[in-house]
C-alpha cells in the first residue's frame, strides 16, 4: 500500500480587505482569493510558514 503524502486544507475565514500588501500577497501565493475558499496544499515547510504568517485569517486542517 502506498501512503498518501500529507496535505494541508487551508480555508480563508476573513476578508483580505484592510490588510497590508504582504499579507495579501501571502494569501495569493497560497491560492486564496475570497473568504470561505479552501485550497489543498502539500504539507511542506514553506506552505506551513505561509499559513502561519496569516494564521489570524485562516483555518488549517492537516490530513
Amino acid at each position: 500500500m502506498t501512503q498518501e503524502p500529507p496535505v494541508l486544507r487551508i480555508t480563508l475565514n476573513k476578508s483580505l480587505i484592510g490588510n497590508c500588501p504582504k499579507v495579501r500577497k501571502t494569501a495569493a501565493a497560497l491560492g486564496l482569493r475570497r473568504p470561505g475558499q479552501t485550497v489543498v496544499r502539500p504539507a511542506n515547510d514553506s506552505v506551513r510558514g505561509m499559513a502561519r504568517a496569516i494564521r489570524h485569517l485562516v483555518t488549517v486542517e492537516e490530513n
